[in-house]
Formats: structure tokens, sequence, C-alpha cells
């Protein structure tokens, strides 16, 4: 997206071939933006976006609606850019995107001077875009990187000062790409200020591997005896390694090397191995920064540990009801938890059955479905496991290399 915004062309190497990065690529052709994907061999992609500058999308064709399809990150990022341009947008989504909340975007965004409309909170979003966009101070409801990032993407092509202000930092992907694009940001504890507009440049860059992929290669050899699993070119991201810090604390071997530091996201290889398992407590101060990686910590505690959640409500309004679609798949499976209204607690006391277990459409519970059933004294079945393509299409593949 800030490729788009800058001007000149830009490269990005080792872009993810996972559907709802595919989906920001489509949207951005709508919007007039020159796009070329090449494959690369080892699954990835290389992409060359040529940037049209500030304000400068073509309004998509007449009628002609943007589809962000599951992608919540495209649809809320996305409705910040459009904020900016002088025109009016329709984007919608799948029937699990039309259910996620958006009202903690749209309320930043008009205070910032945009027309939007909803259904009632949900979308489709219809955006009316204007050039007289102005900064806010902006304290956000839930901290979440998502509304973080849609407020400063419109307060880059804004007049004035934009200040976000959380209650606990998120990850900072937005503001480390800013500056990589030569963009000025601040940043003090949890608060962060953009001065519009700024220009953006064009460049070179390559995307670090997903550590929220990789945490399911990380619980699976935590969880199993005699485990060792090394992830090479993955992002180490100190807003993002939250996990590593809790899988030592549930007794994991973990050693990490950063290898790169480019465009200010530190990358390397993790080495990890099985430990004795220790009880693990989460609460509200944990979620922010473990928001995607639960339902992996989930799939360790199935097999050998003891992981008890609170302060997770957001899982609620996810791909699915990730904290009931999660226990269910999980007592599907043999396993001994509770659901409370914030999270759950799951105790690996007893040795999974196995049995069949729907996703529900969400991507990354059929990931953990499918890494805590290794574990499992009989077979298991995953309903739904076709949706690891909107992160991870090769990660059935990679499971099965692993295990050989």
């Amino acid at each position: 997206m800030l490729a788009a915004l800058a001007e000149g062309p830009s490269t990005i190497e080792s872009y993810s071939s996972g559907a709802d990065c595919l989906t920001t690529l489509n949207c951005l052709r709508q919007l007039g933006v020159d796009v070329n994907v090449s494959p690369a061999s080892d699954g990835s992609r290389t992409v060359r976006v040529t940037g049209r500058g500030l304000r400068g999308f073509r309004s998509p064709e007449s009628g002609q609606m943007l589809d962000a399809e599951n992608s919540g990150t495209t649809m809320r990022l996305l409705s910040g850019i459009l904020a900016a341009q002088p025109f009016t947008t329709v984007i919608s989504g799948d029937a699990s995107l039309r259910k996620r909340p958006m009202r903690r975007v749209i309320d930043p965004l008009e205070r910032m001077g945009a027309a939007i409309r909803s259904q009632d909170g949900f979308p489709p979003l219809e955006i009316g875009g204007s050039d007289l966009v102005h900064g806010i101070s902006y304290e956000t409801p839930v901290p979440s990187a998502q509304i973080k990032s849609a407020i400063l993407l419109c307060g880059i092509q804004a007049s004035g000062t934009t200040v976000v202000r959380e209650a606990v930092a998120t990850r900072n992907h937005t503001e480390l790409a800013f500056r990589a694009f030569g963009a000025t940001v601040g940043v003090n504890g949890t608060e962060v200020s953009v001065t519009g507009p700024q220009r953006l440049t064009g460049g070179r860059f390559t995307v670090p591997g997903d550590i929220s992929s990789s945490a399911f290669w990380l619980a699976a050899a935590a969880a199993l005896p005699g485990s060792e699993v090394e992830i090479e070119n993955v992002g180490l991201n100190p807003t993002r390694t939250a996990l590593l810090d809790v899988l030592r604390r549930g007794g994991a071997q973990i050693q990490t090397i950063v290898e790169s530091e480019a465009g200010g996201e530190p990358s390397g290889r993790v080495l990890i191995r099985a430990g004795a398992p220790q009880p693990i407590v989460l609460g509200p101060g944990d979620v922010p920064l473990l928001i995607d990686e639960v339902p992996a910590l989930a799939a360790w505690a199935a097999n050998v540990g003891d992981l008890h959640v609170t302060g997770a409500q957001e899982l609620r309004v996810k791909e699915s009801d990730r904290i009931s679609a999660l226990v269910r798949g999980f007592q599907a499976l043999g396993a001994d938890i509770d659901e409370f209204s914030d999270g759950f607690h799951l105790r690996g006391s007893r040795r999974l059955k196995g049995g069949q277990a729907d996703a529900e459409g969400d991507h990354r519970l059929a990931m953990a479905f499918a890494i805590a059933a290794l574990g499992a004294e009989g077979p298991s079945a995953i309903m739904g496991a076709d949706s690891v393509a909107i992160s991870y299409p090769e990660f059935f593949a990679t499971l099965e290399r692993l295990c050989e």
C-alpha cells in the first residue's frame, strides 16, 4: 500500500502467496495502480509496484466494488488510504468479513474529514474520501495495530499532525515501513504521530518470514518430546516476538540469531527444542502482542501444557468467533478445555484421542488443530482446512516435510 502511495517504482521480494496479500494487490489494481507479480522458486512472489503518489489513485470503474475477500487488514488499512482520496469507493468482503466490526476505524476517519456509510458499523463500507482530511489526536478503544495503521495511513496524506495513543503498544510494522519509504514518524512510548502530507519514495524491500505463520512450527517443536526445528529468514521484530518469550516460560529451549535489520525490521533464525513443560497464564496485558498466536499456543497446550487465557475478547471478532470455535474444535479432538467470555483454559493433562474438528473457515484454527492432532492417539480430520490458503497455502506441504 505504501509503495502505491509512493513516487517512483518499488520492488518487494518474498511477498506472501497468501490470499489476503494477493487480495490487497487486486484492490490496488482496481484503484489504477500498476502491479506486476513474478513467482519465486520458494513459493513466494516478487512484486513490482509503480507508485501513483499521494492522492493519485483512480476511482474504480463505475459500479465496481473493491473486494477485500476475507482480509480485515486489507479493508481497515485501505479505508485509511481511501479516506484521503478525492472520490467515493465501496469496499466489501466475504460473509465472514461482513460480520467483522469496522466502527473502530470508521469513527476516527470520519473525525478526520471522511464520510463513511456502513451497515450499522459492518461492511460494506462506502467511503467518501476528501482531499481536505486533517490530523486528529485519537486514543484507540482497543489496542489494535490495524486501527492505528488506518489512522496513520490517512494522517500521512492529511494536513496537520495526527497522533494515535494506545493503552498497550501494538506491532509497529507500519511505523517502520513509513520510515523505510522516507517518511518521518514520531514514537513516544505508546504514542505515534505523523505530520502530513509527506512525500514517500519507492525502493527495494524484502519481507521477512511471518512469525505468526512460524508459530505453528514453534508450537509443534515445543509440544513433541525430542523435537527440534530451525526456522530461517523469520521476522524478529520485538513487537512480534512475545510468542518466543511465552514459549520459553512454557519450558521450550529457544535460540535466536538476528542476521539482518533491513528497513528497520530485524530478521534471522530461530532454533527451538522441546523442554520440560510449565503452565502458561496470559492476561489482558499479554494478549495484544500475541493475538494471532493464541491458536498456536493452544495447540502446544493440547499436547503437553496448561494454557489459561483471559483478556482476549478481541478473538471473538476475528475470521470466526475464535474463542468458541477453538474450544469446540479442541473438544472434538478430546482436549480438556473450558470457555470464558474473554478466553479459555486448556489443560493438556490427557492425551488427545483424535477426532473431527471444524476450523469454521478460520485459517489459524485449521493450522492449530492440525498441529494439535500430531500428538493424538488416533487419526484426526480437519474440516475447512482449505482456509489455510488465506495466509499460508504451503502449510500442509511443509507439515508433511517436517513429519518425514
